[in-house]
């Protein structure tokens, strides 16, 4: 939906509903996503594998601001992992984002962990996460962690000045990504 629209939505069965919002001036007309549009990718090996569904990753036209993936992380697994952070406007190595994640767990009884943390641990959090908490990041890494037997969902928000994700791994676990 552009910016300042009015719209509404019925429920004609139990759902969920997530409102994703981020600044905008409105330029875009207001258009459905259908499934076949949605871009889906596995990332990582091992335990680092998840399942992305892009929404509205940064090739899409259809947004000004706004990024928005769903990622399944399998128990056991991690994810946004190594960590990596997007939080200074130093295109094109690393685009400013503020992030959100949204988690549901199955079963719902379980729990994650998320690290968010700044090079010089001016901020420094791990959070325990439960079935439908939100968890902000406003700058910093932010790995996350699936328990054993518990399958994690996350709605993952991002937005900032410019529509890009480049992001900079923590140099301290980026030789993760250069193994074979």
């Amino acid at each position: 939906m552009p910016a300042r629209a009015f719209w509404g939505a019925t429920a004609e069965t139990p759902c969920e509903i997530a409102i994703c919002t981020a600044p905008a001036e409105g330029k875009l007309p207001a258009r459905i996503i259908p499934p076949s549009e949605v871009g889906q990718e596995t990332r990582g090996t091992g335990t680092n594998t998840r399942y992305v569904r892009n929404i509205l990753p940064d090739s899409s036209p259809h947004a000004e601001s706004l990024l928005v993936v769903e990622v399944i992380t399998p128990g056991g697994h991690w994810s946004s992992y190594p960590p990596h952070k997007h939080d200074r406007d130093n295109l094109p190595a690393e685009s400013l984002l503020e992030e959100t994640y949204y988690h549901r767990l199955r079963p719902g009884t379980g729990y994650a962990m998320q690290r968010v943390y700044t090079d010089d641990r001016s901020l420094d959090e791990t959070i325990t996460v439960e079935d439908g908490d939100v968890v902000l990041v406003p700058e910093g890494y932010h790995p996350v962690g699936a328990a054993h037997g518990y399958d994690l969902y996350y709605l993952n928000v991002m937005a900032g000045p410019k529509r890009l994700w480049r992001f900079h791994n923590d140099p301290a676990h980026d030789w993760l990504m250069k193994k074979a």
